[in-house]
Protein backbone atom coordinates (compact mmCIF):
# COMPACT_ATOMS: atom_id res chain seq x y z
CA UNK A 1 0.00 0.00 0.00
CA UNK A 2 1.26 3.46 -0.87
CA UNK A 3 2.39 5.65 2.03
CA UNK A 4 0.01 8.53 2.69
CA UNK A 5 0.81 11.93 4.19
CA UNK A 6 -1.70 13.65 6.44
CA UNK A 7 -1.86 16.29 9.12
CA UNK A 8 -2.90 14.95 12.52
CA UNK A 9 -4.70 17.35 14.83
CA UNK A 10 -5.61 14.85 17.51
CA UNK A 11 -5.62 11.21 18.53
CA UNK A 12 -7.91 8.41 17.54
CA UNK A 13 -10.92 8.37 19.80
CA UNK A 14 -11.52 5.17 21.71
CA UNK A 15 -7.99 3.82 21.11
CA UNK A 16 -6.69 1.36 23.69
CA UNK A 17 -3.15 2.27 24.61
CA UNK A 18 -0.67 -0.01 26.34
CA UNK A 19 -2.31 -3.40 25.93
CA UNK A 20 1.07 -5.07 25.80
CA UNK A 21 1.58 -7.34 22.78
CA UNK A 22 4.28 -9.98 22.61
CA UNK A 23 7.62 -8.45 23.58
CA UNK A 24 9.49 -10.01 20.66
CA UNK A 25 6.80 -8.97 18.17
CA UNK A 26 6.78 -5.41 19.47
CA UNK A 27 10.57 -5.00 19.32
CA UNK A 28 10.64 -6.50 15.84
CA UNK A 29 7.89 -4.18 14.61
CA UNK A 30 9.71 -1.17 16.10
CA UNK A 31 12.95 -2.00 14.31
CA UNK A 32 11.27 -2.83 11.03
CA UNK A 33 9.03 0.25 11.06
CA UNK A 34 11.78 2.74 11.96
CA UNK A 35 14.10 1.14 9.41
CA UNK A 36 11.51 1.50 6.65
CA UNK A 37 10.66 5.12 7.60
CA UNK A 38 14.28 6.32 7.71
CA UNK A 39 15.20 4.45 4.54
CA UNK A 40 12.22 5.92 2.69
CA UNK A 41 13.22 9.42 3.89
CA UNK A 42 16.65 9.23 2.26
CA UNK A 43 15.02 9.52 -1.17
CA UNK A 44 13.65 12.97 -0.30
CA UNK A 45 15.95 15.94 -1.05
CA UNK A 46 17.31 18.11 1.72
CA UNK A 47 15.61 21.48 2.18
CA UNK A 48 14.85 24.02 4.86
CA UNK A 49 12.34 23.06 7.53
CA UNK A 50 8.99 24.79 7.03
CA UNK A 51 6.27 25.42 9.60
CA UNK A 52 3.95 22.78 8.17
CA UNK A 53 6.71 20.17 8.45
CA UNK A 54 6.25 20.10 12.23
CA UNK A 55 2.65 18.89 11.90
CA UNK A 56 2.99 16.37 9.07
CA UNK A 57 2.33 12.65 9.64
CA UNK A 58 3.29 9.91 7.20
CA UNK A 59 1.36 6.64 7.45
CA UNK A 60 2.18 3.29 5.84
CA UNK A 61 0.70 -0.21 6.25
CA UNK A 62 3.15 -3.10 6.52
CA UNK A 63 1.40 -6.49 6.01
CA UNK A 64 3.25 -9.62 7.02
CA UNK A 65 3.23 -10.96 3.42
CA UNK A 66 4.75 -7.71 2.16
CA UNK A 67 3.71 -5.46 -0.72
CA UNK A 68 5.21 -3.69 -3.67
CA UNK A 69 6.39 -0.93 -1.30
CA UNK A 70 7.07 -2.81 1.96
CA UNK A 71 9.12 -5.93 2.81
CA UNK A 72 7.64 -9.19 4.11
CA UNK A 73 8.14 -9.97 7.82
CA UNK A 74 7.27 -12.53 10.51
CA UNK A 75 5.31 -10.17 12.76
CA UNK A 76 1.59 -9.40 12.81
CA UNK A 77 0.32 -6.81 10.34
CA UNK A 78 0.80 -3.28 11.62
CA UNK A 79 0.57 0.33 10.50
CA UNK A 80 3.37 2.80 11.13
CA UNK A 81 2.89 6.55 11.56
CA UNK A 82 5.95 8.82 11.39
CA UNK A 83 5.48 12.28 12.91
CA UNK A 84 7.27 15.31 11.44
CA UNK A 85 9.83 13.21 9.54
CA UNK A 86 11.64 16.17 7.91
CA UNK A 87 11.89 18.08 11.19
CA UNK A 88 13.34 15.09 13.05
CA UNK A 89 15.76 14.47 10.19
CA UNK A 90 17.02 18.01 10.75
CA UNK A 91 17.40 17.34 14.50
CA UNK A 92 19.44 14.21 13.82
CA UNK A 93 21.70 16.05 11.39
CA UNK A 94 22.16 18.85 13.92
CA UNK A 95 23.72 16.31 16.30
CA UNK A 96 25.81 14.71 13.60
CA UNK A 97 23.72 11.53 13.28
CA UNK A 98 23.89 10.09 9.79
CA UNK A 99 21.03 8.00 8.45
CA UNK A 100 23.22 4.90 8.14
CA UNK A 101 24.45 5.18 11.74
CA UNK A 102 20.91 5.77 13.01
CA UNK A 103 19.65 2.64 11.22
CA UNK A 104 22.65 0.61 12.34
CA UNK A 105 22.14 1.53 16.00
CA UNK A 106 18.42 0.72 16.02
CA UNK A 107 18.13 -2.17 13.58
CA UNK A 108 21.43 -4.05 13.61
CA UNK A 109 21.02 -5.91 16.92
CA UNK A 110 18.00 -6.74 19.12
CA UNK A 111 16.79 -4.00 21.42
CA UNK A 112 17.44 -4.34 25.16
CA UNK A 113 14.38 -3.96 27.36
CA UNK A 114 14.93 -1.93 30.53
CA UNK A 115 12.99 -1.81 33.76
CA UNK A 116 10.90 1.27 34.32
CA UNK A 117 12.29 3.41 37.18
CA UNK A 118 9.40 5.88 37.19
CA UNK A 119 5.77 5.80 38.17
CA UNK A 120 4.52 5.90 34.56
CA UNK A 121 3.51 2.88 32.53
CA UNK A 122 6.17 3.51 29.88
CA UNK A 123 8.42 0.81 28.43
CA UNK A 124 12.07 1.51 27.69
CA UNK A 125 14.27 -0.08 25.04
CA UNK A 126 17.99 0.57 24.67
CA UNK A 127 20.03 0.12 21.51
CA UNK A 128 22.96 -2.27 21.74
CA UNK A 129 25.56 0.49 21.26
CA UNK A 130 24.22 2.57 24.19
CA UNK A 131 23.37 5.55 21.98
CA UNK A 132 19.57 5.71 21.92
CA UNK A 133 16.63 5.09 24.25
CA UNK A 134 13.22 4.23 22.79
CA UNK A 135 10.41 5.10 25.18
CA UNK A 136 6.67 4.56 24.87
CA UNK A 137 4.59 7.67 25.58
CA UNK A 138 0.92 8.34 26.09
CA UNK A 139 -1.27 9.99 23.47
CA UNK A 140 -1.31 13.35 25.29
CA UNK A 141 2.48 13.34 25.60
CA UNK A 142 2.94 12.58 21.90
CA UNK A 143 0.49 15.31 20.98
CA UNK A 144 2.23 17.78 23.30
CA UNK A 145 5.64 16.94 21.80
CA UNK A 146 4.34 17.60 18.32
CA UNK A 147 3.05 21.03 19.41
CA UNK A 148 6.38 21.65 21.14
CA UNK A 149 8.50 20.99 18.06
CA UNK A 150 8.67 24.57 16.64
CA UNK A 151 9.94 25.97 19.95
CA UNK A 152 12.18 22.95 20.43
CA UNK A 153 13.63 23.60 16.96
CA UNK A 154 14.37 27.23 17.84
CA UNK A 155 16.01 26.30 21.17
CA UNK A 156 18.29 23.68 19.60
CA UNK A 157 19.42 26.15 16.97
CA UNK A 158 20.36 28.65 19.67
CA UNK A 159 21.88 26.19 22.12
CA UNK A 160 22.71 22.61 21.06
CA UNK A 161 24.58 22.14 24.35
CA UNK A 162 21.71 21.36 26.68
CA UNK A 163 20.68 18.86 29.32
CA UNK A 164 17.17 18.69 27.91
CA UNK A 165 16.14 15.46 26.16
CA UNK A 166 17.30 15.25 22.57
CA UNK A 167 14.45 13.82 20.48
CA UNK A 168 15.44 12.02 17.30
CA UNK A 169 12.10 10.60 16.17
CA UNK A 170 8.39 10.18 17.03
CA UNK A 171 6.44 7.14 15.78
CA UNK A 172 3.18 5.27 16.35
CA UNK A 173 2.67 1.55 15.72
CA UNK A 174 -0.93 0.35 15.36
CA UNK A 175 -1.18 -3.40 15.77
CA UNK A 176 -4.32 -5.45 16.56
CA UNK A 177 -6.25 -2.33 17.56
CA UNK A 178 -3.50 -1.13 19.93
CA UNK A 179 -1.69 2.19 19.51
CA UNK A 180 1.89 2.24 20.77
CA UNK A 181 3.54 5.64 20.49
CA UNK A 182 7.34 5.78 20.63
CA UNK A 183 9.90 8.53 20.98
CA UNK A 184 13.62 8.02 20.28
CA UNK A 185 15.92 9.99 22.61
CA UNK A 186 19.54 10.19 23.72
CA UNK A 187 20.76 7.78 26.40
CA UNK A 188 21.83 9.56 29.60
CA UNK A 189 23.36 6.67 31.59
CA UNK A 190 25.86 4.51 29.66
CA UNK A 191 25.86 0.81 30.51
CA UNK A 192 29.61 0.53 29.94
CA UNK A 193 30.19 2.06 33.38
CA UNK A 194 28.48 0.77 36.49
CA UNK A 195 26.25 3.35 38.12
CA UNK A 196 26.80 2.88 41.85
CA UNK A 197 24.00 5.32 42.66
CA UNK A 198 21.03 6.52 40.60
CA UNK A 199 18.65 9.31 41.55
CA UNK A 200 15.45 10.79 40.17
CA UNK A 201 15.41 14.33 41.60
CA UNK A 202 12.62 16.92 41.39
CA UNK A 203 13.45 19.35 44.19
CA UNK A 204 10.30 18.43 46.16
CA UNK A 205 10.05 16.55 49.47
CA UNK A 206 6.47 15.26 49.50
CA UNK A 207 6.62 11.44 49.23
CA UNK A 208 10.06 11.59 47.65
CA UNK A 209 11.42 8.34 49.11
CA UNK A 210 12.12 5.29 46.97
CA UNK A 211 9.59 2.51 47.63
CA UNK A 212 10.56 -0.78 49.26
CA UNK A 213 10.05 -2.53 45.94
CA UNK A 214 12.44 -0.12 44.26
CA UNK A 215 15.05 -0.46 47.01
CA UNK A 216 14.98 -4.23 46.64
CA UNK A 217 16.24 -4.00 43.04
CA UNK A 218 19.87 -4.67 42.19
CA UNK A 219 20.24 -1.13 40.82
CA UNK A 220 17.56 0.99 42.52
CA UNK A 221 16.70 4.56 41.60
CA UNK A 222 16.51 6.76 44.69
CA UNK A 223 14.73 10.09 45.15
CA UNK A 224 15.20 13.50 46.77
CA UNK A 225 14.90 12.56 50.45
CA UNK A 226 17.11 9.52 49.88
CA UNK A 227 19.81 11.75 48.39
CA UNK A 228 19.78 14.04 51.42
CA UNK A 229 20.13 11.05 53.75
CA UNK A 230 22.84 9.28 51.73
CA UNK A 231 25.07 12.07 50.40
CA UNK A 232 26.24 15.48 51.58
CA UNK A 233 26.30 16.94 48.10
CA UNK A 234 28.50 16.46 45.03
CA UNK A 235 31.44 18.86 44.88
CA UNK A 236 32.78 20.34 41.64
CA UNK A 237 35.55 22.80 40.89
CA UNK A 238 34.45 26.39 40.40
CA UNK A 239 34.39 26.43 36.58
CA UNK A 240 32.52 23.13 36.27
CA UNK A 241 29.97 24.16 38.91
CA UNK A 242 29.31 27.46 37.14
CA UNK A 243 28.98 25.75 33.76
CA UNK A 244 26.58 23.14 35.13
CA UNK A 245 24.33 25.62 36.92
CA UNK A 246 24.33 27.98 33.93
CA UNK A 247 23.10 25.15 31.69
CA UNK A 248 20.43 24.10 34.20
CA UNK A 249 19.19 27.68 34.55
CA UNK A 250 18.90 28.12 30.81
CA UNK A 251 17.10 24.80 30.36
CA UNK A 252 14.66 25.50 33.20
CA UNK A 253 13.75 28.89 31.74
CA UNK A 254 13.05 27.21 28.39
CA UNK A 255 10.76 24.69 30.09
CA UNK A 256 9.04 27.46 32.02
CA UNK A 257 8.36 29.34 28.78
CA UNK A 258 6.64 26.20 27.45
CA UNK A 259 4.65 25.89 30.72
CA UNK A 260 6.28 22.53 31.47
CA UNK A 261 6.61 21.17 35.01
CA UNK A 262 7.03 17.91 36.94
CA UNK A 263 10.27 17.10 35.13
CA UNK A 264 13.18 15.35 36.85
CA UNK A 265 16.95 15.29 36.84
CA UNK A 266 18.20 11.77 36.22
CA UNK A 267 21.54 11.52 38.03
CA UNK A 268 24.00 8.64 37.80
CA UNK A 269 27.05 8.43 40.08
CA UNK A 270 30.04 6.24 39.23
CA UNK A 271 32.65 5.91 42.02
CA UNK A 272 36.13 5.74 40.50
CA UNK A 273 37.67 4.40 43.70
CA UNK A 274 35.61 1.20 43.56
CA UNK A 275 38.06 -0.73 41.35
CA UNK A 276 36.69 0.85 38.13
CA UNK A 277 33.91 -1.67 37.83
CA UNK A 278 32.48 -2.13 34.36
CA UNK A 279 28.89 -2.71 33.43
CA UNK A 280 27.39 -5.55 31.50
CA UNK A 281 29.14 -4.52 28.26
CA UNK A 282 32.60 -3.22 28.98
CA UNK A 283 33.40 -3.54 25.27
CA UNK A 284 30.61 -1.18 24.25
CA UNK A 285 31.20 0.57 20.95
CA UNK A 286 30.67 3.87 22.70
CA UNK A 287 34.02 3.36 24.46
CA UNK A 288 35.87 3.46 21.15
CA UNK A 289 33.86 5.92 19.10
CA UNK A 290 31.04 8.35 19.67
CA UNK A 291 28.91 9.33 16.71
CA UNK A 292 26.42 11.70 18.38
CA UNK A 293 27.50 15.27 19.12
CA UNK A 294 26.83 16.89 22.51
CA UNK A 295 25.51 13.56 23.84
CA UNK A 296 27.72 13.19 26.93
CA UNK A 297 27.17 15.01 30.20
CA UNK A 298 30.44 16.93 29.92
CA UNK A 299 29.66 18.08 26.38
CA UNK A 300 26.14 19.11 27.31
CA UNK A 301 27.00 21.68 29.96
CA UNK A 302 27.60 25.21 28.81
CA UNK A 303 31.04 26.51 29.86
CA UNK A 304 32.13 30.08 30.47
CA UNK A 305 33.34 32.22 27.60
CA UNK A 306 33.70 29.89 24.63
CA UNK A 307 30.95 27.56 25.82
CA UNK A 308 33.27 24.74 26.81
CA UNK A 309 34.85 23.31 29.91
CA UNK A 310 37.92 21.12 30.11
CA UNK A 311 37.09 17.78 28.54
CA UNK A 312 38.93 14.53 29.25
CA UNK A 313 41.16 12.96 26.65
CA UNK A 314 39.58 10.56 24.22
CA UNK A 315 41.11 7.38 25.65
CA UNK A 316 40.57 7.85 29.38
CA UNK A 317 37.36 5.77 29.40
CA UNK A 318 35.39 8.36 31.40
CA UNK A 319 32.52 8.09 28.91
CA UNK A 320 32.05 11.85 29.04
CA UNK A 321 31.23 11.91 32.75
CA UNK A 322 31.70 15.09 34.77
CA UNK A 323 34.48 14.82 37.41
CA UNK A 324 33.26 15.41 40.97
CA UNK A 325 34.10 14.55 44.58
CA UNK A 326 32.22 13.37 47.65
CA UNK A 327 34.39 13.59 50.73
CA UNK A 328 37.53 11.67 49.67
CA UNK A 329 35.88 9.76 46.81
CA UNK A 330 36.46 10.65 43.16
CA UNK A 331 33.31 10.40 41.07
CA UNK A 332 32.03 10.61 37.53
CA UNK A 333 28.61 12.23 37.18
CA UNK A 334 26.12 11.49 34.38
CA UNK A 335 22.92 13.51 34.24
CA UNK A 336 20.10 14.81 32.09
CA UNK A 337 16.64 16.33 32.43
CA UNK A 338 13.87 13.80 31.72
CA UNK A 339 10.05 13.64 31.61
CA UNK A 340 9.52 17.08 30.09
CA UNK A 341 6.28 16.18 28.32
CA UNK A 342 4.14 17.20 31.31
CA UNK A 343 2.40 20.52 30.75
CA UNK A 344 0.54 22.43 33.46
CA UNK A 345 -2.88 21.52 32.14
CA UNK A 346 -6.18 21.45 34.00
CA UNK A 347 -5.60 17.95 35.36
CA UNK A 348 -2.24 19.02 36.84
CA UNK A 349 -3.76 22.14 38.36
CA UNK A 350 -6.42 20.01 40.03
CA UNK A 351 -3.77 17.57 41.25
CA UNK A 352 -1.79 20.40 42.85
CA UNK A 353 -4.88 21.89 44.48
CA UNK A 354 -5.89 18.54 45.96
CA UNK A 355 -2.42 17.75 47.34
CA UNK A 356 -2.09 21.28 48.72
CA UNK A 357 -5.20 20.71 50.86
CA UNK A 358 -3.64 17.78 52.73
CA UNK A 359 0.02 18.83 52.64
CA UNK A 360 2.25 21.88 52.25
CA UNK A 361 1.56 23.05 48.71
CA UNK A 362 5.14 24.24 48.15
CA UNK A 363 6.61 20.77 48.80
CA UNK A 364 4.48 18.67 46.46
CA UNK A 365 5.87 17.71 43.08
CA UNK A 366 3.13 19.23 40.90
CA UNK A 367 3.27 23.04 40.90
CA UNK A 368 3.01 25.97 38.53
CA UNK A 369 5.97 26.09 36.10
CA UNK A 370 7.66 29.24 37.45
CA UNK A 371 7.68 28.08 41.06
CA UNK A 372 8.68 24.57 40.00
CA UNK A 373 11.72 25.88 38.07
CA UNK A 374 12.90 28.07 40.97
CA UNK A 375 12.53 25.27 43.51
CA UNK A 376 14.28 22.84 41.17
CA UNK A 377 17.26 25.18 40.66
CA UNK A 378 17.56 26.03 44.36
CA UNK A 379 17.64 22.35 45.28
CA UNK A 380 20.21 21.47 42.62
CA UNK A 381 22.46 24.46 43.26
CA UNK A 382 22.33 24.30 47.05
CA UNK A 383 21.81 20.67 48.06
CA UNK A 384 22.88 18.40 45.19
CA UNK A 385 25.73 20.33 43.55
CA UNK A 386 28.29 22.31 45.52
CA UNK A 387 31.39 24.29 44.65
CA UNK A 388 34.84 23.37 45.95
CA UNK A 389 36.29 26.46 47.65
CA UNK A 390 40.09 27.00 47.80
CA UNK A 391 41.87 26.47 51.13
CA UNK A 392 41.59 29.48 53.44
CA UNK A 393 45.21 29.24 54.62
CA UNK A 394 46.59 29.39 51.12
CA UNK A 395 44.27 32.23 50.27
CA UNK A 396 45.28 34.24 53.38
CA UNK A 397 48.96 33.60 52.69
CA UNK A 398 48.61 34.85 49.15
CA UNK A 399 46.68 37.84 50.43
CA UNK A 400 49.37 38.72 53.01
CA UNK A 401 52.16 38.37 50.48
CA UNK A 402 50.27 40.57 48.07
CA UNK A 403 49.81 43.21 50.81
CA UNK A 404 53.56 43.24 51.57
CA UNK A 405 54.30 43.51 47.89
CA UNK A 406 51.92 46.44 47.58
CA UNK A 407 53.52 48.19 50.58
CA UNK A 408 57.05 47.80 49.23
CA UNK A 409 55.96 48.93 45.81
CA UNK A 410 54.23 51.99 47.27
CA UNK A 411 57.36 52.89 49.27
CA UNK A 412 59.49 52.61 46.15
CA UNK A 413 57.12 54.93 44.35
CA UNK A 414 56.86 57.45 47.20
CA UNK A 415 60.62 57.68 47.88
CA UNK A 416 61.59 59.30 44.57
CA UNK A 417 58.54 61.53 44.84
CA UNK A 418 59.72 62.76 48.26
CA UNK A 419 63.26 63.36 47.01
CA UNK A 420 61.92 65.25 44.02
CA UNK A 421 59.74 67.37 46.32
CA UNK A 422 62.68 68.26 48.60
CA UNK A 423 64.80 69.15 45.57
CA UNK A 424 62.08 71.44 44.25
CA UNK A 425 61.80 73.15 47.68
CA UNK A 426 65.55 73.78 47.84
CA UNK A 427 65.54 75.23 44.35
CA UNK A 428 62.64 77.52 45.28
CA UNK A 429 64.46 78.85 48.38
CA UNK A 430 67.60 79.44 46.34
CA UNK A 431 65.63 81.37 43.77
CA UNK A 432 64.11 83.55 46.47
CA UNK A 433 67.56 84.51 47.80
CA UNK A 434 68.85 85.54 44.36
CA UNK A 435 68.16 89.05 42.92
CA UNK A 436 65.29 89.03 40.51
CA UNK A 437 66.21 89.46 36.89
CA UNK A 438 63.93 88.84 34.02
CA UNK A 439 66.85 87.97 31.74
CA UNK A 440 68.23 85.19 33.99
CA UNK A 441 64.84 84.04 35.20
CA UNK A 442 62.39 84.40 32.34
CA UNK A 443 59.74 82.45 34.25
CA UNK A 444 59.67 85.00 37.11
CA UNK A 445 57.71 88.24 36.93
CA UNK A 446 59.35 91.49 38.17
CA UNK A 447 57.23 93.28 40.77
CA UNK A 448 56.27 96.93 40.14
CA UNK A 449 57.85 99.66 42.25
CA UNK A 450 54.64 100.63 44.10
CA UNK A 451 54.23 96.99 45.26
CA UNK A 452 57.74 97.09 46.75
CA UNK A 453 56.88 100.32 48.59
CA UNK A 454 53.69 98.74 49.92
CA UNK A 455 55.65 95.73 51.17
CA UNK A 456 58.20 97.92 52.99
CA UNK A 457 55.43 100.04 54.47
CA UNK A 458 53.58 97.00 55.69
CA UNK A 459 56.72 95.76 57.47
CA UNK A 460 57.10 99.04 59.36
CA UNK A 461 53.39 99.02 60.18
CA UNK A 462 53.64 95.49 61.59
CA UNK A 463 56.61 96.52 63.78
CA UNK A 464 54.62 99.50 65.15
CA UNK A 465 51.59 97.29 65.91
CA UNK A 466 53.80 94.70 67.61
CA UNK A 467 55.37 97.37 69.85
CA UNK A 468 51.96 98.81 70.81
CA UNK A 469 50.66 95.33 71.72
CA UNK A 470 53.65 94.58 73.96
CA UNK A 471 53.17 97.82 75.87
CA UNK A 472 49.45 97.13 76.20
CA UNK A 473 50.06 93.63 77.61
CA UNK A 474 52.57 94.84 80.15
CA UNK A 475 50.21 97.51 81.45
CA UNK A 476 47.08 95.32 81.61
CA UNK A 477 48.66 92.45 83.71
CA UNK A 478 46.74 89.94 81.61
CA UNK A 479 47.88 86.39 80.97
CA UNK A 480 46.53 86.30 77.50
CA UNK A 481 49.12 85.28 74.91
CA UNK A 482 48.82 86.40 71.37
CA UNK A 483 50.44 84.30 68.68
CA UNK A 484 52.10 86.70 66.36
CA UNK A 485 52.11 84.06 63.66
CA UNK A 486 48.31 84.14 63.49
CA UNK A 487 46.61 86.59 61.24
CA UNK A 488 45.83 89.75 63.22
CA UNK A 489 43.45 92.22 61.69
CA UNK A 490 44.82 95.70 61.78
CA UNK A 491 43.34 99.03 60.72
CA UNK A 492 44.79 100.46 57.59
CA UNK A 493 47.06 103.46 57.96
CA UNK A 494 45.80 106.71 56.61
CA UNK A 495 48.89 107.23 54.56
CA UNK A 496 48.40 104.42 52.07
CA UNK A 497 45.32 102.27 52.77
CA UNK A 498 45.16 100.88 49.28
CA UNK A 499 48.73 99.67 49.40
CA UNK A 500 48.20 97.83 52.68
CA UNK A 501 45.12 96.02 51.39
CA UNK A 502 46.92 94.99 48.26
CA UNK A 503 49.68 93.38 50.28
CA UNK A 504 47.22 91.53 52.55
CA UNK A 505 45.37 90.04 49.59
Amino acid sequence: MMATTTTESGGTSGSKDYKKPTAAALKGAIQLGIGYAVGNLTSKPDRDVLMQDFYMVESVFLPSEGSNMTPAHHFPDFRLKTYAPLAFRYFRELFGIKADDYLYSICNEPLIELSNPGASSSWFYLTSDDEFIIKTVQHKEAEFLQKLLPGYYMNLNQNPRTLLPKFYGLYCIQCAGVNIRLVVMNNVLPRALKMHYKYDLKGSTYKRHASRKERAKSSPTFKDLDFQEMLEGLHFDGDTYSALMKTLQRDCRVLESFKIMDYSLLLGVHVLDKSLERGARGDSKRLNSQRVLYSTALESIQGEGDGKVAEPVADDNTMGGIPAKHKDEKLLIFLGIIDILQSYRLIKKMEHSWKALVHDGDTVSVHRPGFYADRFLNFMGGTVFKKIHPLRGASSKRKRSSIHAMRSASQEVLSPQKEEKDERKAQSMECLDRPLSSSKHPDLVTLPKNIKQAVSFSSSALQTIKKDLEEHLENSASCMTVALDDTVPFPPTQGSPDSVHDVYL
